[in-house]
């Protein structure tokens, strides 16, 4: 990539360009522009990035299987996309705020959420897995989007106290065709709010081919909204570190908000429920899996003269030992008792909520009369005050 490759407003001019900063041989890949905010990235820091990603990507594998054995009830694999997640997490500082939608499990991850408190919810076990703001990271939205408006209106918020503190989105090429998405981009930019719009284009809305949606690389949608966009390599660790950090330090200086475009590829299912066979070739799989983002980072760090094969044994004991803790963690979660469904609707009671604590009591009472329990799953069983009103 050259200047050249790049129109007065910084965009990318030729659609199948991005920054890449290792190419999937290995190779580091100079770029004058942002070099600079990767340059502290010694041999360490880029073995602890390699850490991060092989350990999430074991525990997105554990997870599929726990899935598959029963033990969750759905599940949306990540593998692929660890590098757009992993090297834009570790550019945030731990008073920014991560909205995220249901993917980002390593990002999860880099804000200390554990593996146990992300797969609680998708047991069916906890309506959310953690407090926000004890990691600095909102509960995964499930409304396709949504999560967009809630970063702008956080940064908004920032900018009005203050603060130098910045917040992401995280989304996917599909929620760029929603409402949401598009609306959180007029506000950012009309209110300058410090936040950066983080896209992993993965290629695939479910079953929708990303061309179908935008006939335009989705960093260019930038421009229409009056931000600056960055298409980056999103299975390159070190580029998406480099663009991420780049978009942070606009938003602290009081320069509004950024989109970056992370090209990826999702390399397993939309969800355990979906079959990628049905819409996408095993060619193309194929094409994908020689872009790892994992592989591309071990051939960089033998080429620097690390014992690669040292550091994968070592990282592979830490990530089973993780993979372990978590199923062990899972499968001894005590289910809720059925009437807790309504403990935290509402600060307060009301009429309202109360006229539906009753009519499910009643209905789980039918089944206590059916198998002649006197124990019950009913109101009186769980409800603190002595049954249901």
């Amino acid at each position: 990539m050259t200047p050249s490759d790049r129109d007065a407003t910084g965009l990318l001019t030729r659609p199948d360009d991005f920054v890449q900063l290792i190419t999937p041989n290995g190779e580091r890949h100079r770029d004058a522009e942002f070099d600079p905010w990767v340059a502290d990235v010694d041999a360490a820091a880029l073995g602890r990035l390699y850490r991060d990603m092989a350990i999430v990507r074991r525990l997105d594998t554990e997870a599929t299987a726990l899935q598959r054995q029963g033990e969750l009830a759905l599940w949306p694999p990540l593998a692929g996309q660890e590098a757009a997640q992993i090297g834009s997490a570790r550019a945030l500082r731990d008073d920014d705020f991560v909205f995220s939608s249901y993917r980002e499990h390593a990002v999860a991850w880099c804000r200390g959420v554990t593996p146990a408190d992300v797969h609680i919810v998708w047991r069916g076990s906890a309506a959310s897995g953690w407090n926000p703001y004890e990691h600095g990271m909102a509960v995964p939205q499930i409304i396709i989007g949504a999560q967009a408006l809630h970063a702008t209106g956080y940064a908004m918020g920032l900018a009005w106290e203050g603060s130098d503190a910045a917040s992401i989105a995280y989304f996917g090429d599909g929620a760029t065709s929603e409402g949401d998405v598009n609306e959180a981009l007029v506000f950012a930019a009309s209110f300058d709010a410090p936040v950066v719009f983080f896209c992993q284009n993965n290629q695939w809305a479910i079953s929708e081919p990303v061309g179908l949606q935008s006939k335009q690389p989705l960093a260019r949608r930038a421009d229409g909204f009056g931000m600056p966009g960055i298409r980056v390599d999103g299975n390159d660790v070190l580029a998406v570190l480099a663009a991420t950090r780049t978009a942070l330090d606009r938003a602290r200086r009081g320069e509004g908000p950024t989109f970056i475009e992370a090209v990826t590829y999702r390399l397993g299912p939309h969800t355990t429920a979906d079959d990628p066979k049905r819409y996408r070739t095993d060619t193309e799989l194929a094409e994908w899996r020689e872009r790892d983002p994992i592989t591309r980072v071990l051939a960089l760090l033998e080429g620097m003269g690390v014992d690669v094969a040292g550091l994968e044994r070592e990282v592979a004991a830490e990530a089973d030992t993780a993979a372990a803790e978590m199923r062990a963690a899972i499968t001894t979660i005590t289910d809720p008792e059925p009437m807790s469904v309504f403990d935290h609707v509402y600060a307060e009671r009301n009429s309202h909520l109360e006229r539906q604590r009753e009519r499910y009591a009643r209905y789980l009472a039918m089944f206590d009369e059916a198998d002649g329990s006197t124990a019950g799953t009913g109101a009186a069983a769980s409800d603190p005050d002595g049954g249901a009103r």
